[in-house]
């Protein structure tokens, strides 16, 4: 006599579940797909599916001039454009073996922690958002605001603003700007303190936050991670401070690595939080010794045609969400050889296949919300 038993639940005990995150996104700008293995409510495994908005980049690289590959590499992180500018341009520059003047490597140097900031408060106030409060975008976007319109004002753009140029920037600062720019800054700076009362003293966030999604040390070197979130595991690494570039070297008593030893989603909050003051401080310092400098050019003059001479370099930066690196060859034309990405969010969205393994599917969103990743800079 045969004994069959039918459907107990949705499945038998032994059964796993395999559950899709994505890909779809409200606006298609950019999607990430998780393939979860489940047993039960807790996580046994996790696979990030990438690649669903790759556009090819670095192969367009290779049939644009030096000047057109300016704006391919400013959209890949659309939330740290001036910073993705920063990085193409002085891989250029190290090639030609350039100096640029002094205005622009401080001007530089201001608008890459203007736009740290403006990277940094879209996920100060997204990130509680995705926990259930709502209050803190509305700040952000408040915050954000002040900012965009001084950036806007000296490059003509609100998120790409296509402001480098080999040899420096565009064009000089407006006039009246530096002024428009401190204030925007102690405003923002005034108001930061919402983050640290609202968000961080709100008993639900800390109780969603701490102890979750624990990254360890070890993880962080064996995939790459950087930026906020190694610092937040204890990796104490800044470029601006370890392997300076264009002014940071002189604004060491300024610069403040923001480091934590727990390596959770509340320490990762608390890095990012922390360095959008110390970017304000930041900017600040490069406000006074811009305002002290004699006036002069802000770029150099280039040939009609720009030709990097045969040979290859590395350039990387600090950018607002980790390393970015730029390997560039050239083989003597107007035009790249090869020019390889490698971008922060990519690197850093791997750490999830050992972050994801062994959490409850509820601590998921509060997890992949604190990697502080762009799809994009994930795809390029």
């Amino acid at each position: 006599m045969t004994e069959t038993t039918v459907g107990i639940g949705g499945a038998a005990e032994s059964t796993d579940m395999v559950l899709n995150i994505g890909p779809q996104h409200p606006s298609t700008h950019g999607v990430l797909r998780l393939r979860l293995v489940l047993d039960g409510e807790r996580i046994r495994s996790a696979e990030p599916v990438i690649g669903y908005m790759h556009r090819g980049a670095e192969k367009l690289f290779e049939a644009r001039d030096y000047r057109q590959i300016i704006m391919l590499a400013n959209r890949h992180d659309w939330l740290s454009a001036f910073s993705n500018e920063l990085g193409v341009v002085l891989a250029v520059e190290r090639m030609l073996g350039m100096e640029v003047p002094e205005r622009a490597v401080w001007t530089r140097t201001l608008l890459a922690e203007l736009n740290r900031v403006l990277n940094h408060l879209m996920f100060l106030g997204s990130y509680p958002l995705e926990l259930g409060g709502i209050t803190p975008i509305f700040y952000a976007f408040r915050e954000r605001e002040d900012l965009q319109h001084v950036m806007e004002e000296v490059s003509g753009g609100r998120m790409h603003y296509m402001f480098n140029r080999v040899g420096g920037l565009k064009e000089d600062l407006p006039a009246g700007w530096l002024g428009r720019a401190r204030q925007a800054v102690a405003e923002v700076r005034s108001r930061m303190d919402v983050y640290d009362e609202l968000v961080l003293g709100n008993e639900i966030f800390r109780g969603r936050t701490r102890g979750v999604g624990v990254l360890a040390r070890e993880t962080v070197h064996a995939y790459g991670v950087s930026g906020p979130i190694a610092r937040a595991s204890g990796v104490d690494f800044d470029l601006r401070r370890d392997e300076p570039y264009l002014a940071y070297g002189e604004l060491r008593d300024t610069l403040k690595v923001v480091v934590r030893e727990e390596g959770d989603c509340l320490a990762r909050f608390e890095c990012l939080l922390e360095q959008t003051h110390n970017s304000l401080d930041l900017a600040d310092a490069c406000l006074d010794r811009i305002a002290e400098l004699p006036p002069g050019p802000i770029n150099q003059r280039l040939p009609k045609v720009l030709k990097a001479p045969e040979g290859h370099t590395y350039a990387w930066t600090e950018n607002p969400l980790g390393l970015n690196g730029y390997y560039l060859v050239s083989k003597g034309d107007k035009t790249p050889y090869r020019l390889k990405l490698r971008s922060a969010s990519y690197n850093n969205i791997q750490a999830l296949t050992e972050l994801l393994p062994g959490t409850l599917v509820a601590d998921m969103v509060a997890i992949l919300g604190s990697l502080f990743f762009v799809v994009g800079d994930i795809d390029k």
